[in-house]
């Protein structure tokens, strides 16, 4: 098999790692899936590394069961970051346009980002996005893109994202202790929202929840743009980890009992309903109430919820977004969860699948691979949507203005005409 336009997207998550690779083909518009590798994660808790060799094993085997399936060898990968260690800021950058005849170029707007990345930082932390929101160019405000246009003094709103260097640095170890190059690092919220979300979406108003298993990302579009993103500490693994606590079981037997038995609004199950603990496994005895189980579930998918509302209370966009929240991740597939979502925060609220790729899309029509697809369409340049909406976000930034440059630059190849 040709190894040209091999695309791979590695997910390092907490509860498992994935491996995608698709193979784009200049006459067919759509990718095609070829490999696909999944595992159980050891080694994260949270979305942050606590074991590197155990997370560099979980790397191997999942890429090495996509090479089987697809019968090419991994040479690099899209890999995305997350973890309670991101944060997020509000920055400013404004310059002098640089031309005598005051027209932007690009050149003005790489040197507006590197001035937006000039804010307080502690000394454990660095830069790894600046996404611009808007511009404004003179007296003239709410520019989305300012290139070509002339003016005196330019100014940019962004969103600053921070990780702890730890965490870039031991996630890039584990991927080249793997025998993998790093093509991009992505933000998990932002590389989920690339493959549910469409663009008509985007433009209206929506919130995208990524329920995790040790985490959970959420990222608010308006307008077309990203407004505000976060990571909030706490995932489906909670639930599991509640139920084993409420039945004095294993976790083995607790996710079990939440995938087979759960539901996330405990009206909806009959108090008389039980679960004969011995037919979830051989080793267990007793039997418990169903409707005990979804008051447990309901509980945390609450507060998973309430912590969501409460961020999009401080953006101004509680209630009002009309295209609603789109729930994907693994913790997405609970019976009911769409409703308590709806009541919670008072939304539209849907669940959100992988956008549809060519090959074996079956073993990926889930929403726990929503994050995975995201990583492999990122820079897929056939489709020129994609690349309308990706070619503001500016990623792999570092602290010195040499480096952000020669990345900014590279970037800017890549997603302009």
């Amino acid at each position: 098999m040709s190894k040209k336009n091999i695309i791979v997207g590695i997910d390092v998550g907490s509860s498992n790692v994935r491996c995608i690779i698709v193979q784009a083909f200049s006459d067919v518009e759509i990718p095609r899936i070829i490999g696909v590798g999944e595992v159980p994660s050891s080694g994260i808790r949270r979305g942050i590394i606590s074991d590197v060799e155990e997370v560099i094993k979980n790397i191997n085997e999942s890429v090495e069961k996509a090479e089987r399936m697809a019968g090419v060898t991994v040479k690099s990968a899209n890999v995305n970051i997350g973890g309670t260690e991101i944060n997020f800021q509000n920055s400013k950058g404004v310059i002098a346009v640089g031309r005598a005849d005051g027209e932007v170029t690009e050149d003005d707007l790489e040197r507006v980002i590197v001035e937006a990345q000039n804010v307080a930082l502690p000394l454990n932390k660095e830069i790894i996005y600046v996404i611009p929101k808007n511009y404004r160019l003179d007296d003239q405000e709410n520019i989305r893109d300012p290139l070509g246009m002339k003016g005196v003094r330019l100014e940019m709103n962004a969103l600053v994202i921070e990780c702890s260097s730890g965490q870039v640095k031991n996630l890039t170890r584990c991927i080249h202790q793997s025998g993998i190059d790093m093509d991009e690092i992505i933000l998990e919220p932002l590389a989920a929202a690339e493959s549910v979300l469409g663009r008509k979406q985007k433009e209206l108003g929506v919130v995208l929840i990524d329920i995790g298993g040790g985490t959970t990302g959420i990222s608010v579009f308006e307008d077309g743009d990203l407004v505000h993103t976060a990571v909030l500490p706490i995932g489906a693994g909670h639930i599991t980890n509640d139920i084993a606590i409420g039945l004095r079981t294993s976790i083995e037997v607790a996710e079990k009992v939440k995938l087979e038995f759960g539901n996330a609004i405990s009206e909806e199950v009959g108090r008389k309903e039980e679960v004969d603990l011995s037919e979830v496994d051989s080793q267990e005895s007793g039997v418990v109430s169903r409707y005990h189980v979804a008051e447990i579930i309901e509980a945390r998918l609450e507060e998973i919820f309430g912590m969501v509302n409460r961020e999009l209370k401080n953006i101004g966009k509680a209630g009002l977004l009309p295209a609603g929240a789109i729930i994907t991740g693994g913790g997405a597939k609970l019976p009911q969860l769409v409703d308590l979502a709806k009541n919670v925060l008072g939304l539209p609220a849907q669940i959100g699948f992988p956008i549809n790729l060519g090959g074996i899309m079956n073993k990926v029509d889930d929403p726990s691979f929503s994050t995975v697809v995201g990583l492999v369409i990122w820079n897929e340049e056939q489709k020129s949507s994609l690349k309308k909406e990706t070619k503001k976000v500016f990623g792999n930034m570092s602290n010195t203005t040499e480096e952000t440059v020669k990345k900014m630059k590279k970037w800017m190849e890549k997603f302009l005409p």
